[in-house]
């Protein structure tokens, strides 16, 4: 796959699997009550967090998996899995009934969790970084997948910042159509991390 393809499938996966529309009425709810200038601290800490716990992943996941005795190919096929399983969270709104099961009261801190773990940087956001690195051509297309997490945190931020007029404007329907829709695009690249893992394997050209 050419370097620049490659970047813009790395960018799309991330943002899918990340969701940061789909995150905007869990942030509103989890800091109901909350003054603006708290809800940014949240925020940004929210996303340093989860951006530091995907950077290590993305630098070391291959290395753990090569302790354990787990090879890419492996991992690709079993990372595709997981994200067709998101994708189907997606698809039929169990994704957004379980992070909504994840509230907490507007008194504590949900920066860490569930905001940034497992909201942001999921399962699935851990195993794309793991994926997205392993496939990547080189250093440059390593920087380039840790330039493009950072871009997307960056997108998520900027999202939870302007949650109240983007949940006035989208509104209950308008969330859920963009969530099936990202649903969609995921369940394909999904499909995509299969096939490319069963190829490594050696058992199709």
């Amino acid at each position: 796959m050419p370097e620049s393809a490659f970047l813009i499938t790395a960018f799309a996966t991330l943002f899918v699997v990340i969701d940061p529309p789909g995150l905007v009425p869990l942030f509103i709810a989890l800091t109901q009550g909350m003054s603006p200038e708290h809800r940014r601290r949240l925020a940004l800490r929210a996303c340093l967090i989860a951006g530091f716990l995907l950077l290590i992943f993305g630098l070391a996941g291959e290395s753990i998996l090569g302790f354990v005795g787990i090879t890419m190919p492996a991992f690709r096929i079993a990372g595709g899995i997981l994200l067709f399983l998101t994708a189907l969270d997606m698809l039929f709104e169990r994704r957004t009934q379980r992070r909504e099961g994840q509230k907490t009261e507007a008194d504590h801190d949900p920066s860490v969790f569930p905001l940034a773990i497992p909201l942001i940087a999921g399962p699935g956001a851990i195993a794309t970084m793991i994926l997205l690195v392993g496939e990547a051509p080189g250093w440059p297309g390593t920087l380039g997948v840790l330039a493009l997490m950072a871009l997307v945190l960056l997108t998520t931020f900027l999202f939870l910042l302007a949650s109240p007029p983007l949940e006035r404007l989208l509104g209950r329907t308008g969330t859920l159509v963009i969530t099936r829709l990202l649903g969609m695009l995921l369940a394909a690249l999904s499909v995509q991390f299969v096939i490319d893992g069963v190829k490594g394997t050696g058992l199709i050209g």
